[in-house]
């Protein structure tokens, strides 16, 4: 029985080990991101070590033709048992320097394309009366900081978006979760916006998470259910003051350096 879980960002990072653990579950898995050649290879180790299929859709989810190419194979293989919305990038600058578009960009990357790839995955999982869907979203949702407002307002959106799902879906078998990673070693501070700043030294290591726990404890809160998965004692902890509105304190700590380090 075909059992496809569909997993974006999954070149590297959490969508990679979302992808290894998943196999190691027995799914079969359609990778997409931009990196072909990274995704082949996550591809072809999840084949090899486990004997699933694993096929590759290379996707820029920034743009519309990238969307419309994922949910084309995600229609043409209903019913996918899980989606996991992975794909995200940060910006490290102020709006009012950087201009529209990146954030624009990263609405669509967040937003748009999880909206997207939902909506094309959910008929084949109400009929068949199960499926899960895994929106990744971030504590920084709850810490609108300067140089912060696009990421945090595409989490804040992901956040509400998949709580008003989750009431819609009640009692059709489809879980939603979504996940509040805090910072994770992975390539998402790689990436060109951050390379005058070295994050593995400014912020200290204790409030670091590896991708592999930061997935496993995703998968292992499906089980027990309830939509908000949060990977870490300190991180729950900051999530619940932020939703208290304690946000604003913040601004002397890590997360406000992060914000602002631009100016």
């Amino acid at each position: 029985m075909e059992k496809w879980a569909v997993i974006t960002g999954a070149s590297s990072g959490i969508g990679e080990e979302f992808a290894r653990q998943l196999a190691a579950q027995g799914y079969d898995l359609c990778l997409t991101g931009r990196r072909a050649d990274r995704l082949e290879a996550v591809a072809a180790e999840a084949r090899s070590q486990h004997g699933v299929r694993a096929e590759v859709v290379a996707a820029d989810l920034g743009t519309d033709a990238g969307m419309r190419q994922v949910e084309t194979w995600i229609s043409s293989h209903a019913p996918i048992e899980m989606l996991v919305n992975n794909a995200g990038f940060g910006i490290r600058s102020l709006f009012v320097d950087s201009g529209p578009d990146p954030v624009v960009e990263m609405i669509a990357v967040h937003n748009i394309a999880p909206v997207r790839l939902i909506w094309a995955a959910l008929p084949g999982m109400k009929q068949a009366g199960h499926g899960t869907i895994i929106n990744v979203s971030s504590p920084a949702a709850y810490a609108s900081l300067p140089g912060n407002g696009g990421y945090a307002g595409t989490k804040s959106f992901l956040n509400a978006f998949s709580e008003s799902l989750a009431r819609e879906l009640e009692g059709t078998g489809i879980r939603v979760q979504v996940l509040l990673p805090g910072f994770t070693y992975s390539d998402f501070h790689k990436r060109p916006a951050y390379q005058d700043v070295d994050l593995y030294r400014s912020i200290p290591k204790f409030m670091w998470q590896t991708s592999e726990y930061v997935a496993r404890t995703s998968l292992k809160a499906l089980k027990r259910g309830g939509l908000y998965c949060t990977p870490g004692l300190l991180y729950k902890l900051l999530v619940l003051g932020g939703r208290l509105g304690f946000a604003r304190l913040a601004r002397g700590s890590i997360l406000s350096r992060f914000g602002r380090d631009k100016k």
